[in-house]
């Protein structure tokens, strides 16, 4: 269909809008039918409708009101974090001392104890921010990084937790490939990847419930695997096999810093319904006491446990050449007979402890990128995130250590300067929780409350030649590293963006401030 406008009518047009020009030629679409739009309507009340039947939900990332947040049981905020990390994930994680850096007992739990203590603070922060404001934590990014400058920690997210759910569905399935010659790790992958999909296609409510009920099994393995192993652990030398430098020390504390504060990105997600009336201390203690603990008590057993099976034969078969961490604590599990065995097989489908709740906020966090991708479902994307993982999974097992230290790193390399941008923003420039005025703004891009995106992508791209020069990977070490740092650039990058995106940040202010003042 051609519209056709008379010099006259198009003048008329311009007098009353200067920023409208209509082309003489221009093309319209059609607008759909009555009936189509009813149709669609129909559909998705109906889809709605049926889901909600079943329990599983239907928000999307739209922020929750005061009036959703009423769960008074502040007390789900401890279990979410405490296991998610009590598992053998967290476990993993503190192997890379040994294993890879290759740290005595002593300086990877002094490494590690010293890291959870500081790091933990964090992502136990980035939790209050669900029940004050409601809002998935990429929603929530765009109240500093501005609406459009949101899409990049968005997209990083996505890449990040995805990497993190391939991690976890790697572990859980060579921990069930461990338990049986009948079962092998891309089995075990798959049924891993399954069940993390189960939890997540169910939505918030889901996700909680397992989280009150995952720890348990995982709990019960600790103390086993203390009462059939603790001996040999004892028994073995604490000092370092050879004397450790800084560097070592340090990337391997950076690391364990990534795993932590990766939190960060996804915490908010898993409190917005939670009550908006209770106490920010209370929020941050829970969240503080479920990461610390669980985190504290993996990362040392991780430590001990992956030092000691350099010394004891059974165990080292057990990890292979390294790359098998669910080999070892089948074969420290072994010890219990038929009741190690069963607590294998617990703890390997526990997994999605943690995996389920990265790919839920892979699914929250492709849909902020996007006003288009927000239309998606979730559980659709929950799907797709699956059929993604499962092969990279089954690929990356084969080198699980470099697989596992690249994504980390990863992370870290990007996550530094969000954090730091976040908690700017919140703690300079923000007032009081009212003054963020979510339900109002989070999906105007021009509203006043939006901060322009320039100040924190000014800061992020800027903090990219400061992490180039101060990291340290297999394919690259900057010179600042190489001098005898270590890894440091997560921590560098971090620093910066507090300063560059304070300064930038006034800077629009100001500028923003004089606009409106001649404009008047």
């Amino acid at each position: 269909m051609e519209a056709r406008w008379s010099s006259s009518s198009t003048a008329r047009s311009k007098e009353k809008d200067p920023e409208i020009v209509l082309s003489i030629n221009e093309v319209v679409e059609p607008a759909p039918t009555l009936y189509q739009v009813s149709m669609l309507k129909r559909y998705t009340n109906w889809l709605d409708a049926w889901m909600n039947s079943q329990g599983l939900e239907v928000h999307g990332i739209e922020p929750t009101t005061q009036e959703q947040r009423t769960d008074e049981r502040i007390y789900q905020v401890f279990f979410v974090w405490f296991s998610a990390n009590v598992n053998i994930q967290s476990f993993a994680c503190a192997s890379i001392g040994p294993a890879v850096f290759g740290l005595g007992v002593r300086t990877s739990m002094i490494a590690c104890a010293i890291t959870d203590v500081i790091a933990c603070l964090f992502p136990a922060y980035f939790a209050v921010f669900g029940p004050k404001l409601g809002t998935r934590a990429m929603v929530q990014s765009r109240f500093s990084w501005g609406y459009y400058g949101a899409i990049i920690p968005s997209c990083l997210n996505v890449l990040t937790m995805e990497g993190y759910s391939v991690i976890n569905c790697i572990i859980g399935g060579q921990t069930l490939g461990a338990v049986s010659s009948h079962l092998n790790a891309t089995l075990g992958i798959v049924i891993t990847g399954i069940l993390s999909l189960a939890v997540t296609f169910c939505g918030y409510k889901m996700v909680h419930w397992f989280e009150m009920l995952s720890w348990v099994p995982n709990v019960l393995g600790i103390i086993t695997m203390l009462a059939v192993g603790g001996k040999r652990v004892a028994s073995v030398p604490i000092n370092d096999p050879t004397p450790a430098s800084a560097a070592p020390i340090m990337t391997f504390m950076s690391t364990v810093v990534v795993f932590i504060v990766s939190w960060c990105a996804i915490a908010p997600d898993y409190s917005v319904f939670h009550s908006y009336k209770a106490s920010s201390i209370k929020i941050f203690l829970y969240a503080y006491l479920g990461l610390l603990t669980s985190s504290l008590l993996m990362h040392l057993m991780g430590s001990a446990f992956t030092a000691a099976a350099l010394h004891v034969p059974e165990w080292r078969d057990g990890l292979g050449n390294g790359n098998d961490v669910g080999g070892l604590v089948a074969a420290v599990l072994s010890g219990a007979g038929g009741w190690g065995k069963f607590l294998v097989v617990a703890m390997a489908l526990t997994t999605p402890s943690a995996s389920a709740l990265s790919m839920y906020s892979v699914c929250t966090s492709f849909m902020t990128i996007s006003t288009a991708f927000a239309r998606i479902p979730r559980f659709i994307l929950a799907i797709v995130s699956t059929v993604i993982l499962i092969p990279v999974g089954i690929v990356g097992a084969i080198h699980f250590y470099d697989t596992f230290v690249q994504i980390l790193s990863f992370m870290g390399y990007w996550l530094g300067p969000y954090i730091g941008i976040v908690l700017t923003e919140h703690f300079l420039f923000r007032r009081s929780w009212a003054d963020y005025q979510v339900e109002e703004a989070w999906n105007k891009p021009r509203h006043p409350n939006l901060p322009s995106a320039w100040p924190a992508v000014f800061a992020f791209v800027t903090s990219i030649g400061l992490i180039v020069v101060c990291m340290s990977q297999d394919e690259w070490t900057g010179p600042i590293a190489s001098a005898g740092t270590g890894d440091i650039a997560m921590i560098v990058s971090f620093v910066y963006c507090i300063l560059v995106y304070a300064i930038a940040r006034l800077c629009e202010k100001k500028w923003t401030m004089r606009r409106i003042i001649m404009k008047n």
